[in-house]
């Protein structure tokens, strides 16, 4: 009897105990993020009894509200190479300010040698962009803008993450900044 008693108490511990295998990243369930993979190749590596096979993929995951991340992992197989570029995508989530369905001003980065320029688009445009940044600007939640890469390469990771780091460049306008700007203007006109 006295032990179904100890079994019921730590059974009520244990269900009020919060999850710790969550940790900060609660709202990340399994369907908040949409993944996409952008890129599949085989590597190999040479080693004294031959050659080693692996699997090197780029994934991009996003919620369509204006968070989204890239992920490049490898494996020895396809599905664990999957999964571990998505859980490195998770890592490197961005959050992006988002103007209705566009972005609120052009943007333009490079990374390696691709180069990639985002402009916003009137409602009802579409999303004009190319390869990989069409990918990830859909999954990041833009769904009217123009996007050019204008970098000479053709690689689908550079130009993802080219596109990543001109979206990392966006600001939200805001009134806040403006304020700060007249009371510094202010300022001087009273000391001179």
């Amino acid at each position: 009897m006295e032990q179904n008693q100890n079994q019921n108490q730590r059974g009520q511990k244990r269900q009020q105990r919060p999850d710790r295998r969550r940790g900060k990243n609660e709202y990340m369930t399994k369907d908040a993020f949409k993944e996409q993979v952008l890129d599949l190749r085989r590597v190999t590596r040479v080693v004294a009894g031959g050659k080693r096979f692996r699997f090197r993929t780029t994934v991009v995951i996003g919620d369509n509200a204006g968070t989204v991340g890239v992920g490049v992992a490898k494996g020895a197989d396809v599905q664990q190479s999957i999964g571990k570029a998505k859980a490195d995508a998770k890592k490197h989530l961005i959050k992006i300010p988002l103007k209705g369905t566009t972005i609120p001003h052009d943007t333009m980065a490079k990374y390696s040698a691709a180069k990639v320029l985002i402009r916003p688009a009137p409602i009802g445009n579409g999303l004009k962009a190319g390869g990989a940044a069409r990918v990830v600007l859909s999954l990041a939640g833009v769904k009217d803008a123009t996007a050019k890469c204008l970098g000479r390469t053709k690689n689908k990771l550079t130009n993802a993450l080219a596109t990543i780091e001109a979206l990392k460049k966006l600001r939200a306008r805001d009134n806040g900044r403006n304020k700060l700007q007249n009371i510094e203007v202010k300022e001087e006109v009273k000391s001179s």
